[in-house]
């Protein structure tokens, strides 16, 4: 049973051009990340590599581009309540370091929800299943046809 609707429904809400850093398909500079949700877990997963466009230290990813990926990930996670929520607060663990050029995954998954609260974490993960970077995330949902009027299309 998919989880009860908190906030404003978006359903039906279509952007004229998704420019997101790390999943908008229309953003030329940006990581161009495609989420799936497994429906069994309610987890959205993306698999990825990164190249050393996002290098921090050498051979390895820099920590802005791992607190995006994690953001993302606990971000489409609203998308179970039909809603669009904003980051409000972040808390990252950097485990271990995040390499270059190796498959990873990234998932994101609900933790609670309270009125227009969304709280939700996500982990990135190596092909071992390691856990190298975790997070949790205060998420608000707002009135996006507010908010975004002049770039939604109904």
């Amino acid at each position: 049973m998919p989880p009860k609707s908190q906030g404003h429904d978006t359903r039906y809400l279509k952007m004229q051009k998704n420019y997101c850093f790390v999943c908008g398909q229309d953003n030329p500079e940006g990581m161009k990340l495609k989420f799936i949700l497994d429906e069994a877990r309610q987890t959205f997963v993306c698999r990825f590599r990164l190249s050393n466009r996002y290098t921090g230290p050498p051979g390895h990813t820099h920590g802005g581009i791992i607190a995006s990926i994690l953001d993302d990930a606990m971000g489409k996670v609203n998308k179970l309540h039909h809603v669009v929520a904003l980051t409000r607060e972040m808390t990252i663990e950097y485990l271990k370091p995040v390499p270059l050029h190796k498959p990873l995954r990234v998932e994101g998954r609900e933790i609670e929800v309270r009125g227009r609260t969304h709280v939700n974490a996500a982990e990135i993960l190596n092909e071992k299943n390691e856990v190298l970077a975790r997070s949790r995330g205060i998420f608000i949902a707002i009135d996006p046809e507010k908010m975004f009027a002049k770039y939604v299309n109904r």
